[in-house]
């Protein structure tokens, strides 16, 4: 898998991935010009498919139109040969995403655990180091007694935030005003642990530390919970008992892909909406191949994507919101190698680095153990930087990079494979999801879920726990279903 492109990777991924999602051929999905049902869904992600899923079995007729060739949205597995892949989009379960896990469960799709046994590699200052995989946060490192604290300190403050409405905190006006950067430079003044801070956000939010509300910050971590459990930042970071605990067999598009065939013919691919007008009688989506008359609308498209469709009333604070809350950037380099040689030394394959451009790194190993995959995240500014490098040097920086971590037999590779870094593909344009700077929130916040007329709004960003993430998707699907059923 040397010296796969760009082009060569996207589109051969995609084309895997709609020939097992396409739900009906395309030559039907031609002919198809016209339909009238009671609701249409834009996109095919996660949260339109959970959506439309939920309509169907209330009875409702439903049209889904997405504008990709294949379903999914941010998650996309990546055909390795042989049966085997590797996902290039999101990808990890973990405690309190109980909504994608009981999805996971009805779809009667398996989890395994994220290899995390041994140690793991912090790179400080130029020092290599290990410490136990169990442990979040290097135990023994010089920034722990100033990280430890602000960390605590960003829990407490987000406690304050209401999970459903984060600009009615009692201090949203003063947090939504500055960024998390700033807030990290006034209460982190060792260099290493805001390094730390810096790594921590590139893998969550795609993002430097500066480009992110406090608020926005605060709400996200709010919201890495449940009805009964708080949000809190290391569960964010962590592998065992967090964020990237499991993962999905067969890779997280499964999830998509069986939706998406028990919806059938209701689901068109290669549409792209590019109006949507509102009526007496209902409302008309006019895609580039077929046009749908329902009663209710609900799009689940990213906020950024909802200005390339024209609306007829204008949504107007949807649009500023468009403008305001743009997708993250971030990028997953992903090295093959023959075997996982890192388990041999008793390494999990995770490293922290105040390094780029892979500052976190995860072992991303099939559960049949072969071929050995490790990947790096590269986010934010790195991400930007990264983008202008050729491929070549894109490859023999990440390679330079995971040898640092896990010595040189890490430049052994037998493949390379670039995934997540979707910020040019026209129908997503980033991840891992939409972000907000100062003031975005507070203004423009309680426009997130309110319907507009018949216009309803659904994806992970919408949703009031783990937005931004797989479960976030399902939970504003579900969400969104009630409330269109209520007003058929």
């Amino acid at each position: 898998m040397n010296g796969v492109t760009r082009r060569g990777l996207l589109g051969g991924a995609a084309a895997a991935g709609a020939a097992a999602a396409l739900p009906v051929p395309a030559a039907d999905a031609r002919r198809l010009r016209d339909r009238r049902v009671d609701v249409a869904i834009v996109g095919a992600g996660l949260a339109g498919l959970m959506a439309a899923r939920l309509l169907v079995k209330r009875g409702h007729s439903v049209a889904v139109l997405e504008a990709n060739d294949r379903v999914g949205g941010r998650i996309k597995n990546h055909s390795l040969g042989h049966g085997k892949i590797t996902e290039i989009g999101g990808q990890y379960l973990g405690p309190t995403q109980d909504r994608v896990a009981a999805l996971a469960r009805e779809l009667k799709v398996g989890t395994f655990k994220t290899y995390n046994e041994g140690d793991n590699i912090l790179l400080e200052e130029g020092q290599v180091s290990r410490y136990p995989a169990s442990s979040a946060i290097p135990p023994n490192a010089q920034f722990v007694p100033q990280l430890i604290p602000a960390f605590g300190k960003l829990d407490q403050m987000s406690a304050e935030v209401p999970v459903d409405a984060p600009w009615t905190a009692p201090h949203a006006e003063e947090w939504d005003a500055q960024t998390l950067g700033q807030w990290t430079n006034d209460n982190i003044s060792n260099q290493s642990a805001r390094n730390f801070m810096l790594a921590s956000t590139c893998a969550v939010w795609g993002a430097d530390p500066g480009e992110l509300s406090l608020l926005y910050a605060l709400a996200y971590i709010r919201g890495g919970g449940n009805e009964s459990t708080p949000g809190s930042i290391i569960r964010l970071l962590s592998t065992s008992g967090g964020a990237q605990e499991s993962r999905f067999v067969g890779g997280s598009q499964v999830l998509a892909l069986r939706m998406a065939r028990a919806l059938g013919g209701r689901v068109v691919l290669r549409s792209p909406v590019r109006r949507i007008a509102q009526g007496r009688a209902g409302v008309k989506v006019e895609s580039f191949r077929v046009t749908i008359h329902a009663r209710r609308v609900v799009v689940t498209v990213p906020p950024a994507l909802v200005a390339t469709i024209e609306f007829d009333p204008t949504p107007s604070r949807r649009l500023q919101i468009a403008q305001r809350f743009p997708q993250g950037n971030i990028a997953k380099a992903e090295v093959l190698y023959d075997r996982p040689f890192w388990r041999d030394s008793g390494l999990s394959g995770q490293a922290i680095s105040d390094i780029g451009p892979l500052r976190s790194t995860f072992d991303n190993t099939p559960r049949s153990g072969s071929p050995g995959i490790m990947f790096g995240f590269i986010g934010g500014h790195d991400a930007r930087t990264w983008a202008r490098l050729s491929l070549a040097g894109r490859r023999k920086a990440a390679l330079e990079n995971l040898a640092r971590y896990f010595g040189p037999r890490a430049l052994q590779a037998t493949g390379y494979v670039e995934g997540y870094s979707v910020t040019q593909e026209p129908w997503i344009r980033g991840c891992p999801a939409a972000i907000a700077g100062p003031g975005a929130l507070l203004d423009l916040g309680p426009a997130l879920r309110t319907p507009v007329g018949r216009v309803h709004w659904a994806g992970s960003e919408t949703s009031t726990f783990w937005a931004g993430y797989m479960d976030g998707a399902v939970r504003s699907g579900e969400r969104v279903a009630t409330e269109v059923a209520r007003k058929l």
